[in-house]
């Protein structure tokens, strides 16, 4: 894995993902520590976990009796815990969407630090960061070197499709096809200059 991580950080993540796997909560790593698990760069590190909102309430049980602090913080679409000063995110409403089973499916299998684990896919994570885009935070700087290290393996049309209603994803596309990262379907890119 070609970027360097924190190490503290790096082992809260195993601490989290073996904590989960014994209990048979489902689960899939998303976030920086994802794109990095897929050979990408992301411009931020922090460890974030996709769950159902039905698991929550076993997930922060098995996790503080493996010793971690949890918190439910007043957002409705997370809760958190900490191993000492090293906070987690454990998502269950990313982008005002539930995680699903089928959230859960677009993952692969893949070694973190050497634990197999469910990582979101590369498209899932694009659809992410760019659903994350608003009027209050747009900075494409963070989905940047995302879309560059791991545009091989995003399936594009996908993107599109499932972001087609967001105009902050719509110019971050079109940005990218101006970049000459990744060209927008035959005409579209003609249209977007005019």
């Amino acid at each position: 894995m070609p970027h360097q991580v924190d190490e503290g950080l790096a082992t809260t993540l195993k601490k989290v993902a073996s904590t989960l796997k014994a209990a048979s909560i489902p689960f899939a790593l998303g976030g920086s520590f994802a794109v990095w698990a897929h050979g990408g760069h992301s411009s931020d590190h922090d460890v974030d976990f996709l769950l159902r909102e039905q698991d929550k309430e076993q997930a922060l049980a098995e996790l503080a009796k493996a010793g971690f602090r949890t918190e439910q913080p007043p957002e409705d679409w997370l809760v958190k815990v900490y191993d000492q000063d090293r906070m987690v995110d454990l998502i269950y409403r990313p982008v005002e969407t539930p995680v699903t089973d089928e959230t859960l499916h677009d993952t692969e299998q893949i070694s973190v630090e050497a634990i197999y684990m469910p990582v979101l896919s590369a498209t899932q994570l694009m659809i992410h960061k760019l659903l994350s885009y608003s009027q209050h935070y747009c900075d494409f700087a963070t989905g940047l070197p995302v879309a560059r290290s791991l545009r091989e393996q995003i399936d594009w049309d996908r993107v599109r499709r499932e972001t087609r209603k967001s105009p902050y994803a719509e110019a971050f596309l079109i940005l990218l096809d101006r970049l000459d990262v990744v060209p927008l379907p035959d005409g579209q890119g003609a249209l977007a200059a005019q």
